[in-house]
């Protein structure tokens, strides 16, 4: 389940930010404590950037994540999901966090297209992105990954694609 970000969710999000493993991950600068991290998700809470839709994932009602839909362009935005803090992997819960971002993305918003790219070396959001019937598109960028150099793997899903998907056979 998804839902806007409330002033209330700083504390949790900035949370994220004290945990090394999440921030070597997700590329995070890691906080030395939760306070120091909270001015700054205040703000974006706040004062969101326009293009961004970022929505608070919940397991069971509790906050396990964020999803992103960014973008400029018309009836396209790039999803991004981050599930925190680290001890709430290997759950299903990026899978699940991603599909109901696609389900806003294309049932809320309208949506003709979301794409998302993942660091090749990042396996876990690859499988994801994968799993959800995204097609490969081709590669972007070189980035590090956990001290490794890695290329962005890039992924398209159109709204008839993932309507197809879900009709019953």
């Amino acid at each position: 389940m998804l839902r806007p970000l409330v002033a209330s969710d700083a504390e949790t999000l900035a949370s994220w930010a004290i945990d090394p493993v999440f921030c070597a991950h997700a590329g995070w600068t890691l906080h030395p404590s939760v306070d120091d991290a909270i001015p700054w998700w205040r703000q974006a809470i706040a004062e969101p950037d326009p293009l961004l839709t970022r929505l608070l994932a919940l397991h069971d009602g509790e906050p396990v994540g964020h999803v992103d839909l960014y973008g400029g362009e018309e009836g396209v935005r790039e999803l991004g999901f981050l599930i925190g803090p680290s001890g709430q992997w290997h759950r299903g819960r990026g899978t699940a966090a991603a599909v109901a971002g696609l389900e806003y993305g294309f049932t809320e918003l309208g949506l003709s297209r979301i794409w998302a790219e993942a660091l090749e070396a990042n396996v876990g959001s690859v499988r994801i992105l994968r799993r959800l019937g995204m097609r490969e598109t081709g590669f972007g960028a070189v980035e590090e990954f956990l001290g490794a150099s890695s290329t962005y793997l890039q992924f398209s899903l159109s709204r008839d694609d993932w309507m197809a998907d879900r009709r019953p056979e």
